[in-house]
């Protein structure tokens, strides 16, 4: 074992500076027993760190390597396992518990030993040390307290640790001064004894020049003794000489305290006379109105610019010096009170006086205003109030003054001038909705049948019940146009192109009246009143709107806007929404009107307040404008849903003629006319999606309908119906072409094909009645198995039965069938679709399928008997082409 301590020491410690102090040899509990060894060491510079380093033998060679290492301080427990018995087993408690099994018992305990004797000397830390026996550490206490931290003397493990620590190194300067000393006698080595005797002596020469020269430095104290007496002598004279300076100097100090004190309040006085100039100055600067702006809050003209501008600086004047702040203690002044009370009452009497003249000016303006109604009564203008806004707003500044020192007054006059306001127009706004009503309608006269009474334009009428339409006996297109929807007690006859234009012009022209008379009034309130307009941020209601039913539209117009708006806003919006009550009732009045004379004007008025709204969204989506024009397109979308729900309606309840052919139904042709409407009315409109939503609506009721008629007519076949007025709305929607409508008209062509191809086999039938029934027979043995070509062995079926049926079948016979079922196509169809000659042409077609069929089995089932028809394919063109020319 101390072989293998001397080979770690040398190989693993050394290099890194630390001494092996204990070592034993273990393996792990419960594991293969690969031999390993555990040692105590510490370092040889200071600090001193005691590690316990894990070290193994190589698995190459038969050197050892350094695997683990920990610190002593990071050790917690010392587990002996057995205090009494022997047993190798020892754990010891770093991060985790560590199991190992010693080789010898006595191993265990030495390195359990110098572990504990390592933690007394240079950790102080309580390492737990369980089952170990007493034996072991019966010698700690005394060691305990010999030891010393800084020491360099004490026992650590054994002799070999006591010899190291009695042991001192030398330092490089002693070793210097030991081999000088040594070369200087060349006896050092060869004889100790003679050069510790040279030491010696040398020593004891030292001794002696060190004694000699204690004994020459006594006179040199002695004298300097007596230079000290010398000097402390003149210190004394030069102490009595500054006793007398100061008696001297202590008069001249009373004196000059006595100038300090004097000017000191010299200084005092005139600092209290600045401030108190100071004050003066302040005082007299702030809380002084000039003689000129007394005069002219007391007698102020203010009905001229001059006066109104001499009264507003006059009235910043007074409110600078009653606004003006106050040093503490002024408001303790019997003339500083004296003086606010003044501007209390001027202030007072100015705006008393103010008030008073501005109520006039509104008063005036209602009775100037309504003298210039009569002019606009034939025109279709509203009366422009720039003139009155612009004489007002020089009053602007001196409002936001009275706004800020009487509040009282100024909400006074808020109220009166929204009710003089108000009144004025209310008679304005009515009178021009009554012209833009009697323009409607052509006449005063006329305007009776529409529920007009007496100028205030109201409608009592409401609109009539829709009347249901009959199909005529003619299949002119004219006759079936005067059977279209009756619309609000007009028939549809009654109205053209130009009728809604005008409507629309009209229309158009109100809401560009009414659009700049709110923003200039809503600008001029914001401005006169001095109130703040901001932007609020919310989405547009336009576009909102179109993704909602009415109910969903109206709620959402008359939620308002947001609950956070400031109360300056919310007081524009309430004073507009009092100036301008009559607007939005007015604005249903006419809309019913319009819907009342046209339901079709419902899609130009949704066009056009759908714009108008958008315009004013885009403008402020908060103001009074956007959320009367939202509240009033909920009405308009409202109507355009009832006129959409009228067609479907109406198409529900179509009857048709029993005596008389239907050709294209009515609600198809109205169809086709609301469509192309529609199309020129909603070209880049915001509102798009509204159109289509309808479109979707109204075709899908058009299908329906058009089926439904088509199994209720006695007199027309089923398919020419389909046939006729799918293809009308086919042709329709591909002039039009609708977007959103492609769908069905992919749908709307089907159905026309099917239904031709079905008409034209219904009609054509078997027109070789016989020879088709001889063929199915044919067919028929073919289908059992028989042979084709065995087929003319067959007795109902041999050439000779064939001949017989075919000489039935000449070429005149064929024409004149032909000639009979032209006719009878011609009776079914109408003339405005002018689908005769494709019906013609594909039964033709037809006709020729079935003669090549014929054909086809002749050549099959009855080879070389020369059987032929009795007419060609040619026949048949020519036969085709003298009947169509013919008629």
């Amino acid at each position: 074992m101390t072989a293998i301590k001397h080979a770690l020491q040398r190989d693993i410690f050394t290099p890194n500076d630390e001494r092996l102090l204990s070592i034993v040899n273990v393996c792990k509990a419960g594991k293969k027993k690969r031999n390993c060894f555990l040692c105590a060491t510490v370092t040889t510079e200071r600090p001193v760190q005691v590690n316990v380093v894990k070290v193994k033998k190589s698995d190459k060679g038969d050197f050892y390597k350094r695997q683990t290492a920990w610190a002593l301080r990071d050790l917690a427990v010392v587990d002996a396992k057995d205090a009494v018995k022997e047993n190798p087993e020892f754990d010891l408690h770093f991060d985790k518990v560590y199991k190992w099994v010693a080789s010898s018992t006595v191993e265990k305990n030495t390195f359990i030993s110098c572990i504990w004797k390592l933690n007394q000397r240079y950790l102080r830390k309580k390492i737990d040390f369980i089952n170990v026996s007493s034996q072991l550490l019966e010698e700690l206490p005394k060691v305990a307290e010999e030891s010393v931290p800084s020491g360099e003397n004490q026992s650590v493990a054994g002799g070999d640790e006591e010899a190291v620590d009695e042991y001192q190194e030398l330092n490089a300067r002693e070793e210097q001064d030991i081999e000088i000393m040594m070369e200087g006698c060349e006896c050092a080595i060869s004889n100790a004894e003679a050069f510790a005797e040279k030491l010696s002596r040398e020593l004891q020469v030292l001794d002696g020049a060190n004694i000699q020269s204690i004994m020459a430095s006594e006179k040199q104290v002695n004298i300097l003794m007596k230079l000290l007496d010398e000097a402390l002598k003149e210190v004394d004279q030069i102490e009595l000489k500054l006793s007398s300076y100061e008696e001297m100097l202590q008069s001249v100090k009373e004196q000059m305290d006595q100038i300090s004190e004097s000017n000191h309040l010299i200084h005092l006085s005139n600092t209290n006379n600045v401030k108190l100039l100071s004050e003066i100055e302040f005082l007299v600067n702030h809380m002084d109105l000039a003689k000129g702006h007394i005069k002219a809050l007391q007698e102020g003209d203010l009905t001229s610019s001059r006066g109104i501008e001499a009264c507003t600086n006059a009235a910043d004047a007074l409110l600078q010096c009653m606004n003006v702040a106050l040093r503490p203690g002024h408001d303790m002044l019997h003339a500083v009170k004296q003086q606010q009370q003044r501007f209390s009452d001027l202030r007072e009497q100015f705006a008393r006086r103010l008030a008073s003249h501005l109520n006039s000016v509104f008063v005036q303006q209602g009775h100037d205003q309504s003298s210039t109604l009569a002019q606009h009564s034939v025109e279709l203008t509203l009366p422009n109030h720039h003139p009155f806004h612009r004489d007002l707003l020089r009053y602007a500044k001196l409002m936001e003054w009275l706004k800020n020192t009487d509040y009282g007054k100024y909400e006074g006059l808020t109220k009166n001038y929204m009710d003089y306001l108000s009144r004025l127009y209310e008679r304005e706004i009515k009178d021009f909705f009554e012209v833009a009503k009697i323009k409607m309608t052509g006449t005063t006269r006329e305007g009776k049948k529409f529920g007009l009474h007496g100028s205030s334009g109201k409608l009592t009428g409401s609109t009539s019940s829709l009347n249901k339409l009959s199909v005529q006996s003619s299949g002119n297109r004219r006759s079936q146009s005067s059977s279209l929807l009756d619309m609000g007690n007009m028939s549809a006859s009654d109205l053209d192109v130009a009728d809604r234009t005008k409507f629309d012009k009209i229309f158009e022209q109100v809401l560009s009246e009414l659009e700049p008379l709110c923003l200039a009034e809503q600008d001029f309130i914001s401005k006169f009143f001095k109130l703040q307009q901001h932007q609020s941020i919310s989405g547009s209601a336009t576009n909102e709107a179109e993704e909602m039913d009415a109910g969903a539209l109206s709620r959402s117009y008359t939620s308002g806007v947001p609950q956070t708006v400031s109360s300056e806003k919310d007081m524009i919006r309430q004073m507009m929404t009092k100036i301008f009550r009559c607007i939005e009732p007015e604005l249903n009045n006419l809309i019913a009107l319009g819907d009342k004379i046209d339901s079709f004007n419902s899609l130009y008025m949704l066009v056009k307040m759908s714009h108008h709204v958008w315009t004013a969204q885009n403008v402020d989506p908060a103001s009074f404008l956007s959320t009367t024009l939202g509240n009033v397109l909920v009405t308009v979308k409202r109507n355009f849903d009832k006129c959409i729900s009228n067609q479907m309606k109406q198409m529900d309840e179509v009857k048709i003629s029993k005596k008389s052919k239907v050709g294209i139904l009515p609600f198809v042709a109205e169809f086709e006319e609301f469509a192309a409407l529609a199309e020129s009315i909603f070209k880049n409109a915001e509102r798009r999606g509204d159109l289509d939503k309808a479109y979707i609506k109204l075709i899908r009721a058009v299908f329906v309908s058009v089926e439904k008629v088509a199994n209720e007519s006695q007199k027309t076949p089923r398919d020419v119906v389909m046939m006729e007025n799918f293809h009308h709305i086919f042709a329709t929607l591909s002039r039009l072409k609708i977007s959103c409508l492609e769908a069905e008209k992919k749908e709307a062509k089907q159905k026309y094909t099917d239904h031709l191809q079905s008409y034209v086999i219904y009609s054509l039938g078997q027109p070789l009645e016989k020879l088709n029934h001889f063929f199915e027979g044919v067919e028929a043995r073919v289908a059992q198995g028989i042979r084709e070509e065995e087929v003319s062995y067959q007795l109902a079926f041999n050439k000779q039965e064939l001949r017989k049926v075919i000489k039935e079948y000449p070429g005149k016979e064929v024409k004149k069938g032909l000639d009979n079922l032209y006719k009878k196509v011609d009776k079914h169809l109408c003339e405005e679709e002018n689908l005769l000659q494709v019906v013609w042409h594909s039964m033709q077609d037809e006709f020729i399928r079935q003669y090549k069929h014929f054909e086809g089995l002749i050549a099959r089932c009855y080879p070389g008997s020369g059987i032929t028809m009795e007419f060609t394919i040619q026949d048949i063109l020519d036969y085709c082409s003298s009947i169509a020319q013919s008629h």
